[in-house]
């Protein structure tokens, strides 16, 4: 796994919004925070964009907006402003050749899962998985999860801790770890964007979903072979969770349970990896260690 360089301070982070429209005054925070940690930065013209519907520009206006940061040898990270829906749209217009002769961190969750993915697919090039600019409005203001990017940016070793879950199956593993949101790593599976979790720590996460479509994506999983050669498997938040009318009769972490109580990796459920506040920093394609024991979950990088 290729790893781009860690960020020093002088270097520039690019702001862009691939996918759902998000205002300008939503990242100040993000922008104010990254030039106290010694970054100049680069705001990309989907921020605070004027389009009129959901997304932050026409499918043109973004792919531009992302092909000139990663093109901008200037730029040494990107860090997207929010995720929602619409990276799939432009990602296979999207040109990495300069990119993959100069790559740069790529940061971002949710909707971005599946920019992850591509590029580990394709190119085999490390990014992170981690808070993006709304995360800098939360409070308080020296929010760990927020500080968990800069050391993840910065290369600087990261070790995250968990409470004991009754569902967790414990073990130690070291291995590589790949991940992201459920509905774009199912949605992924058959495409050039298909995540590979074969000898791999495996994580996942999701919001607003239907109880019973988070049934159908980890059947989803679970009959591509995902978990069949995993060495970990990590289950973040799975916040405001829907049911129907008549219930499911499980919740999300029952139902992911279910999916794979018959496999013996260590196992972690409640992982600070979510939508909500709680959202640590992880260098996808890097080796770390998780333990998972009777008291607490522990996973820390190599």
């Amino acid at each position: 796994m290729k790893t781009p360089p860690f960020l020093k301070p002088g270097d520039t982070i690019g702001i862009v919004c691939p996918a759902g429209f998000m205002p300008k005054e939503k990242i100040l925070n993000c922008v104010s925070m990254l030039k106290k940690w010694g970054y100049k930065v680069q705001i990309g013209s989907t921020v605070g964009g004027k389009s009129k519907n959901y997304f932050s520009g026409t499918d043109a206006e973004r792919l531009m907006d992302l092909q000139n940061m990663l093109d901008d040898k200037g730029i040494n990270a990107i860090i997207f402003g929010r995720g929602g829906y619409g990276t799939t749209r432009i990602l296979d217009e999207i040109n990495f050749d300069k990119f993959v002769k100069n790559p740069k961190w790529i940061v971002g969750f949710s909707d971005i899962t599946i920019l992850h993915s591509y590029i580990q697919n394709n190119f085999n090039i490390s990014s992170i998985h981690g808070p993006m600019c709304g995360a800098f409005n939360q409070v308080p203001k020296d929010n760990p999860f927020v500080f968990s990017l800069k050391d993840t940016l910065e290369g600087k070793p990261t070790v995250y801790e968990t409470a004991y879950h009754p569902l967790n199956n414990t073990g130690k593993v070291k291995a590589p770890i790949v991940g992201g949101n459920l509905c774009l790593l199912a949605h992924g599976i058959g495409t050039n964007a298909e995540i590979e979790t074969k000898g791999k720590v495996l994580f996942i996460e999701d919001i607003g979903e239907q109880l019973y479509n988070i049934d159908r994506m980890m059947l989803q999983l679970k009959r591509s072979g995902k978990f069949a050669k995993i060495k970990g498997f990590i289950v973040g938040g799975f916040s405001d969770c829907k049911d129907t009318e008549r219930t499911f009769g499980k919740n999300a972490y029952e139902i992911i349970f279910d999916h794979i109580k018959e496999f013996d990796f260590p196992t972690c459920f409640g992982f600070p990896i979510s939508h909500e506040r709680e959202n640590v920093a992880i260098q996808l394609g890097m080796k770390y260690s998780l333990e998972v024991n009777e008291y607490k979950t522990i996973l820390s990088s190599l």
